[in-house]
């Protein structure tokens, strides 16, 4: 037996390695069996080139829990290790990272990712442990040896009686980490962190029924079998060819990946890129609707088929992040802070081929099934909608699939509503005026109005909307977005002719006056000559206010401010219509007032804004005109 002291200047390691990363200390297993991993596929490799003359067969890693001992071993039947190879990975290597480790980060740990990054993956297990021990046999043909250390810098190393292949690491549990000796705790971070991991995973045993025989009597009772309990899928669906998979495999996976997911996603995105980095993995979007308060945080981010995080701000553009998924890749560095990361050349990179590889599969979906794609449209267009407002590759690329539907569920790409509505919809000025309705309920009489014109009308009914027209009408000079509620038809698109009012200049002035005698401050009164048949009284409201109110509101845009500020209306009045003349021409002041109210709380019930005081009035001076 061998003892010694370890390599290191600094005394008190491994309380500080315990201290700096203790936020996170679960990962101790994660980086324990990834090492066991790592083990096994080297020896996978040095047998493929030759180098190993052994037979590799079925290896599994195992992990078990003695919880009377307060121990956990983890066993692998990797490549193991000489005695002169523990003293050089365990003793020096590893302990030259922990040095380099401290003296970076001795003030500043607050990145737990780190520990891979300087080989300390095996001295994790001292987050949780008071000792360690690995018994390991090397592939080749020597001793095998036993090596220990309780937390301080001494150790021992002996020969061992190990005839198998491989390494087995022993944990002998401190007091404040017993929580680790509990079955479902294991199983709950073989779970997270190992459920895809490359080498089966066992970890106890489990009940299972065998199939009855064809020819069995009808009391026979199914015989059962203990067998291995393998935790993880080996070959999950990402790492295979898109051309090896079927639909149903990707729903098998998505069911996977989420088992507490009951609805089904609508579409998949196969990633597979080689160069200029590694990257594989697989997105779904799922149902969406026009709620932004989305749970982001469902993509998990895996490097060769270990979970690392699901919080991939910067490596997937933010707009994505509301799909869910697998992405898994060698290439990108976990152990630099979040802010470094973004940074990243590399990183921007993967975050660009990701922008690019899911533009291009909408357009193929787009192109191959247009009526499929129309279905999927309200379940998907809040992420597409975002995408072009926060991605300019993604917006470059989307006039090629983003849809623009109509309030008749008709659906247009920007490019063909043009042409649509050309025609019919260009003022007078040559601006072509896009129509469209936020709620085609609280804005059925407008849609109705526009219609009756001939006019298209599209239903645009995101949180977000006001930001995109904004952006689209920035680059397509010549081109209007106006909701239809936001000024009486003939303002909305105008064309040359000017209607005859059948009131004098001196009349409307005296309408106008007695108008505001009775309507609230809210209301800007508008007195416009219109079609006899048109309604009397509209209420309206600016475009250009509401929308920077609208934009103020959700965000990123609109003017300072606005946000808070009251809504404000306009009233428009018909100048030739019926009532119009007659509270003009009313010399009863009260029954004039009264006029003004009934029509004013008639326009306002038409929009929804007739509510509480002003709605029980108006319901009893409705009751007293038909007494």
């Amino acid at each position: 037996m061998t003892t010694g002291k370890i390599n290191v200047s600094v005394e008190n390691i491994f309380p500080l390695i315990k201290k700096f990363l203790y936020s996170d200390h679960e990962i101790f297993l994660r980086e324990l069996v990834s090492n066991g991993t790592d083990a096994t596929l080297k020896l996978k490799h040095l047998i493929s080139i030759g180098e190993a003359k052994v037979e590799y067969g079925n290896p599994i890693i195992e992990v078990k829990v003695d919880k009377e001992g307060k121990k956990i071993h983890i066993i692998d039947q990797g490549l193991g290790m000489t005695a002169d190879e523990v003293e050089k990975y365990i003793n020096q290597v590893a302990f030259s990272g922990a040095e380099e480790f401290l003296d970076k980060y001795k003030d500043s740990a607050k990145d737990s990712g780190i520990i891979g990054h300087f080989g300390l993956g095996f001295y994790s297990a001292f987050m949780v442990a008071e000792k360690v021990e690995i018994i390991t046999k090397s592939y080749k043909d020597e001793p095998a040896a036993h090596w220990t250390c309780d937390g301080s810098p001494e150790f021992t190393l002996e020969p061992a009686d190990k005839t198998t292949r491989g390494t087995e690491i022993i944990l002998h549990i401190a007091e404040d980490s017993l929580e680790f000796l509990e079955d479902s705790k294991i199983s709950g971070l073989l779970n997270k962190y190992n459920k895809f991991m490359p080498i089966p995973i066992k970890f106890g045993t489990r009940t299972e029924t065998l199939p009855k025989p064809e020819d069995a009597p009808e009391d026979y009772v199914n015989e059962t079998v203990e067998t291995d309990n393998i935790i993880n899928n080996p070959n999950p669906a990402w790492t295979k060819q898109p051309s090896e998979l079927s639909d149903e495999d990707y729903k098998n996976f998505y069911r996977e990946l989420y088992p507490m997911q009951f609805e089904e996603p609508l579409f998949n995105i196969h990633l597979n890129v080689d160069y200029p980095f590694n990257l594989t993995g697989i997105l779904y979007f799922p149902k969406l609707g026009s709620d932004m308060q989305i749970q982001k945080d469902k993509i998990q981010l895996y490097q060769n088929q270990v979970y690392v995080t699901d919080n991939i701000e910067g490596i997937v553009p933010e707009f994505l992040t509301m799909l869910k998924g697998v992405i898994d890749s060698p290439d990108i560095p976990l152990n630099v802070s979040r802010s470094g990361l973004q940074a990243d050349g590399a990183v921007k990179k993967i975050s660009n081929y990701i922008t690019r590889k899911v533009a291009d599969k909408l357009k193929a979906l787009f192109n191959e099934n247009r009526s499929d794609f129309e279905q999927k449209w309200n379940d998907i267009k809040i992420v597409l909608e975002y995408g072009m407002l926060s991605e300019d590759k993604f917006y470059e690329k989307a006039g090629a699939f983003v849809l623009y539907p109509t309030v008749d569920d008709t659906y247009f790409t920007l490019e063909e509503l043009k042409e649509k509505i050309k025609e019919n919809q260009t003022d007078k000025d040559g601006k072509l005026v896009v129509l469209y309705a936020g709620n085609k309920d609280a804005q059925h009489s407008y849609i109705q109005t526009a219609k009756e014109k001939g006019y298209e009308v599209l239903l645009l009914d995101s949180p977000i909307i006001s930001h995109l027209i904004q952006k689209i009408e920035g680059d397509n000079r010549g081109l209007t977005f106006v909701r239809v509620d936001s000024d009486h038809i003939d303002n909305l698109i105008k064309k040359d002719e000017n209607k005859i009012s059948k009131l004098s200049d001196e009349e409307k002035e005296t309408l106008k006056t007695s108008l505001e005698a009775y309507i609230p401050k809210a209301y800007s009164v508008q007195l416009e000559a219109m079609d006899s048949q048109a309604a009397p009284f509209i209420i309206t409201q600016p475009e250009f206010m509401r929308r920077m109110k609208e934009m103020s509101q959700s965000g990123g845009g609109g003017m300072f401010g606005m946000g808070n500020m009251p809504e404000m209306y306009n009233l428009v009045v018909n100048t030739n219509s019926d009532l119009a003349s007659n509270i003009l021409n009313t010399e009863d002041k009260l029954t004039q007032e009264n006029l003004v109210k009934q029509a004013l709380d008639l326009a306002k019930l038409s929009q929804n804004l007739l509510k509480g005081e002003e709605l029980t009035a108006f319901v009893k001076r409705s009751f007293d005109l038909i007494k």
